[in-house]
């Protein structure tokens, strides 16, 4: 599966893409699941995050996925 099909945004991603630590990747996870009423198990979306936060899903992906080769073969 090519990472840029992913629909899932996990702690590692929004470290990176905040560049803050792994604690706060965590709460503003949970801060989004509680603000969609999502239990504590449940994922997140990259749009839920996006949507939450106030930005485009389009800059959260164009910094996680700049370096990904199956990105640049499209270019």
């Amino acid at each position: 599966m090519k990472l840029d099909c992913r629909i899932i945004i996990y702690a590692q991603d929004i470290m990176k893409f905040t560049g803050r630590s792994r604690s706060y990747a965590y709460k503003s996870l949970n801060q989004v699941k509680t603000y969609f009423g999502k239990s504590k198990g449940s994922l997140v979306t990259f749009q839920e995050f996006a949507d939450f936060h106030g930005i485009r899903v389009e800059e959260i992906e164009n910094i996680l996925f700049e370096n990904t080769p199956n990105k640049k073969d499209h270019l």
